[in-house]
């Protein structure tokens, strides 16, 4: 038995500095791999304890990089703390071969840079070529990592329209875009971030009685949008003006949800990330586009893997005995 663990905290993945260039790569080669037949991802299961909360764990394991990874996290809203993360989550990294323990991994920033590297990974493919224009629903820590990440892929980005429940976290948004060299426009009105907005990612947590209120009819042609959420601030009804509907992985979701959580009848995924990554990006022109998706397994062993690598080269970590 190995007698030491490397125990990464969210500072140490921070201090890794990944980019968000190194981190799309990262998840569309694994889902290269899992067309393959190189890794393996489970579907996400999921205890759910009360509205809006839950424990989920998501494993997968791949004999290529010769790792096994299992991320647990909770998703569990506190009343009264804006400032506190929702979503915390730890890794843990064993060896292929032998099954040994070998790293656990804060998962906090990982999820973040992940989640945002799928949604960029899918534009890749799926958005307009030279978008000027990015809108964003739901201004919390997830808006930041994706602001990142796009103004990255698209040089081309010129404004960012910001939707928040809060003042603090639109006003943090904005300073975050303005750092990018994107001009921010902070809005109440969804309905004119969708009609001026060529992609729209949106990132509503799931709350007891939320209403879904954005009109997939109002987005401009051609548009993209990365629904986070899973879908679940989309009015159903207006989804089938999306002309493409693709997923991170079939094998684990049909269709978007809507606010309750459960799936939509009136639409289905036509086909996921793991096809998608394995072609030539083509963008097709005069399209509205949806990735909706809730997070595949092998997208969080793609970034754990990325992290203990860079971790390694720069002596970065705490040596834990076992």
């Amino acid at each position: 038995m190995s007698a030491e663990l490397l125990y990464l905290s969210n500072a140490h993945v921070q201090d890794l500095h990944i980019s968000p260039r190194e981190a799309r790569e990262a998840i569309l080669a694994a889902f290269r791999d899992n067309a393959a037949g190189l890794n393996i991802g489970l579907p996400k299961s999921t205890i759910t304890i009360g509205p809006s909360s839950s424990f989920s764990s998501m494993s997968s394991a791949s004999e290529t990089k010769s790792l096994a990874t299992m991320k647990w996290v909770a998703a569990i809203p506190v009343e009264g703390k804006p400032d506190r993360s929702t979503v915390n989550g730890l890794i843990c990294i064993s060896e292929y071969q032998t099954g040994v323990p070998i790293a656990v991994l804060d998962g906090n920033y990982i999820t973040l840079m992940r989640t945002a590297a799928m949604s960029a990974a899918a534009a890749s493919f799926l958005a307009p070529e030279e978008p000027a224009t990015l809108g964003l629903v739901g201004c919390g820590l997830q808006a930041l990592s994706h602001i990142d990440a796009f103004a990255d892929l698209f040089p081309s980005l010129r404004k960012i329209h910001l939707l928040s429940r809060t003042v603090l976290s639109a006003e943090r948004a904005a300073t975050a875009a303005s750092q990018k060299r994107l001009d921010p426009i902070v809005t109440n009105n969804p309905d004119l971030l969708l009609s001026e907005s060529e992609i729209v990612i949106t990132m509503v947590p799931g709350s007891p009685g939320l209403k879904p209120f954005l009109d997939a009819r109002l987005l401009p042609v051609p548009s993209f949008v990365s629904a986070v959420d899973g879908g679940r601030s989309w009015r159903p009804e207006t989804l089938t003006a999306f002309d493409i509907c693709v997923t991170d992985a079939l094998e684990q979701s049909s269709s978007p949800v809507d606010a309750s959580d459960r799936y939509v009848e009136s639409i289905k995924f036509q086909d996921d990330l793991v096809h998608l990554a394995c072609r030539s990006p083509q963008r097709l022109a005069s399209t509205k586009a949806l990735f909706g998706f809730r997070g595949f397994a092998i997208a969080d062993l793609a970034l754990a893997d990325l992290v203990l690598r860079k971790a390694r080269v720069f002596g970065i970590g705490t040596i834990l005995p076992r």
